[in-house]
């Protein structure tokens, strides 16, 4: 699947909006928004304890898996997107190059991540966690919003 450069952009500003947040959520922080996001999958979509038992192991693994991605991401970006203007055309293309192979390792891991969870919980129960895990995000960024609007 080729991306096209408008969904390259919109991927990689999302993933800084979202690195750059969680790189400010460090210790007890970061810790209370992994269990109330938790907690918030878990009442989404309802899964069995057997489920339960096989699902968490995996989605764990994916989400150390992405944030290994997202920091390999982060570093690249941080450490050469401000200099921009200043790379050579073979130092620009040499860092797009790997934005994409990186954008290409996290369609890996998510296709992969699908393909375990189909085996562990029923395919409806994968949507709703999709969308429990869109709805999360949505709900972290407008609490965020709202107290930086406030403080």
């Amino acid at each position: 699947m080729i991306m096209s450069k408008r969904a390259l952009i919109l991927c990689t500003l999302c993933t800084l909006l979202f690195g750059t947040f969680f790189i400010h959520a460090q210790g007890p922080v970061r810790n209370r928004i992994k269990t109330l996001k938790v907690a918030f999958i878990t009442e989404r979509i309802n899964l069995t304890s057997k489920e339960a038992q096989q699902f968490w192991p995996i989605y764990n693994e994916h989400e150390e898996t992405m944030e290994s991605i997202r920091k390999k991401e982060r570093a690249e970006l941080h450490a050469n997107i401000s200099r921009a203007q200043d790379l050579s055309d073979s130092e620009s293309q040499k860092l797009l190059d790997n934005i994409l192979e990186l954008q290409s390792d996290k369609q890996k891991a998510e296709r992969d991540y699908l393909s375990k969870l189909r085996t562990v919980i029923p395919d409806k129960k994968i949507l709703l966690l999709l969308k429990a895990e869109e709805d999360f995000k949505k709900q972290l960024l407008q609490q965020y919003r709202k107290r930086r609007g406030n403080g």
